[in-house]
């Protein structure tokens, strides 16, 4: 077996797919020395729900018999990988988080799992995730069937959520790459909070057949990576249309950054507030370099918070009557939640249908704004991860949120109109990782993977490591 050192954990899928390639290391060896990694160091974080070492070396053996006989499968071909336990895995539990799933398989494969299969990638281990991706809202990050999520960065500190595991995972060297999912800043916010790059593509783009539904009308399923490459290469995997799942857009995507337009024709539009914190003017004097065109910009005045709020609760009190019906609510981990989830089922069909209303407003002002910019930058959140017993609607990872002004509002904003985010580690705050986030218009991922790329060959936030992984 080749030697295995800590640089494997944390090297890209370029550099793991010419090792496999060129033969310093078989996928077996890869799928052993990671899902041992993961089986070790996962509960170190809460972040495995479930090993499939058994699974991933059945895979990673066909892998070598393809590599041997020159059948190459692309990029993905034997990196190991992990996905949140929302995805169906046939055969296998998909507890949603949740303890009234605690049993629940499902005989068939998510979408986005069998796309990755196809072109040879090893699933090595289901994630940890916030109990029903946080449906009906929780208070505490322990509304989790695995416990809170510990950040590697200070296990005193929340990964954020609800994608807990995928972020932990991959920010400590467990998986090269993971799929999260995002309703409401899923994505975004354990990215930022645990210094790894990360995706929350236009919705439509890649199926969510088999996933978990929160709210039919915002669920995305996204990559987590080491950089933005990776993500790019992820994501021209699991995109594509897909007639089981009524969202889907229908489209596919290549990752053809080398064709986007010139960064320096590009436009960038942010506000100042955002930027005051030294570790984002730190962020933003990087932007400067690249000759990107900077302007100062503000989101339309919307209630965004509210109008997100209303349709996701209209939505998700409908996927989870039955739950709420049969009392089985009540096993949840998070009190909060569990009246959430109750006071979900009297979202009332004016307000709802309100709510979808200003919605349409909101997509068709947002849209105007993108005729003066190209892109988006703001934070991915104002300050660094939460304490893991601090609760979450008084926490200090809210610090430094401008009083005043900024993109304050751009994930709700971005998931209620469709866009595509890019996630990037940017610097530290105590320690701790803190990223910005580029958010463009619908289909726009390859514009934001080019951004991505040029920040980080003038950065390596993205190539920092937790201390003792």
């Amino acid at each position: 077996m080749a030697a295995v050192g800590q640089d494997l954990y944390f090297a890209t899928i370029g550099e793991l797919n010419q090792m496999l390639t060129s033969r310093q290391i078989s996928a077996v060896e890869l799928a052993r020395a990671f899902s041992k990694r993961m089986e070790q160091l996962g509960p170190r974080y809460n972040a495995l729900a479930l090993p499939l070492s058994q699974e991933a070396y059945r895979q990673a053996k066909q892998v070598d018999q393809d590599i041997k006989r020159g059948r190459l499968r692309g990029p993905l071909q034997g990196i190991p990988y992990g996905v949140k336990d929302l995805l169906a895995f046939a055969g296998q539990p998909t507890t949603w988080g949740a303890r009234p799933y605690a049993g629940q398989v499902f005989n068939y494969n998510a979408a986005v799992i069998d796309r990755l299969a196809h072109v040879g990638a090893v699933l090595t281990a289901k994630l940890a995730m916030i109990e029903l991706a946080g449906g009906g809202g929780y208070r505490y990050a322990s509304a989790s069937l695995t416990g809170p999520g510990l950040n590697p960065w200070d296990r005193t500190r929340w990964t954020g959520g609800s994608s807990s595991g995928s972020a932990a995972a991959v920010a400590a060297g467990l998986a090269t790459f993971a799929i999260g999912s995002e309703t409401s800043g899923s994505i975004v916010t354990p990215a930022s909070y645990c210094g790894v790059t990360a995706l929350r593509p236009t919705y439509g783009l890649v199926s969510r057949y088999g996933a978990m539904a929160l709210s039919w009308t915002l669920d995305k399923l996204g990559p987590f990576a080491h950089s933005a490459e990776d993500c790019g290469l992820v994501l021209q995997v699991i995109a594509g249309g897909d007639q089981r799942d009524p969202g889907s857009a229908g489209k596919s995507f290549y990752y053809t950054p080398q064709y986007a337009r010139p960064v320096k024709d590009l436009r960038i539009g942010y506000a100042a507030p955002d930027f005051a914190p030294p570790a984002f003017a730190a962020a933003l004097d990087v932007w400067k370099e690249t000759g990107v065109q900077l302007v100062e910009t503000r989101l339309p005045d919307f209630p965004y918070g509210s109008v997100l709020s209303t349709i996701l609760n209209g939505e998700m009190g409908s996927i989870f009557e039955p739950l709420i019906a049969s009392g089985k609510v009540d096993e949840l981990e998070d009190a909060p939640q569990i009246a959430g989830l109750k006071a979900s089922l009297e979202v009332a069909a004016k307000d709802y249908l309100k709510a979808m209303r200003i919605r349409r407003l909101i997509q068709q002002e947002i849209s105007k704004l993108y005729g003066d910019v190209d892109v988006l930058l703001a934070p991915g959140r104002p300050g660094p991860a939460t304490k893991t017993d601090e609760p979450l609607d008084r926490s200090s990872g809210r610090a430094g949120r401008p009083a005043s002004g900024g993109l304050r509002s751009m994930i709700q904003a971005g998931n209620l109109a469709g866009l595509p985010a890019l996630v990037l580690p940017c610097g530290f705050v105590d320690n701790l990782p803190v990223a910005v986030q580029l958010m463009g218009v619908p289909f726009s991922e390859n514009t934001l993977f080019a951004l991505g790329r040029e920040f980080q060959k003038r950065t390596d936030w993205h190539k920092r490591r937790p201390p003792g992984v």
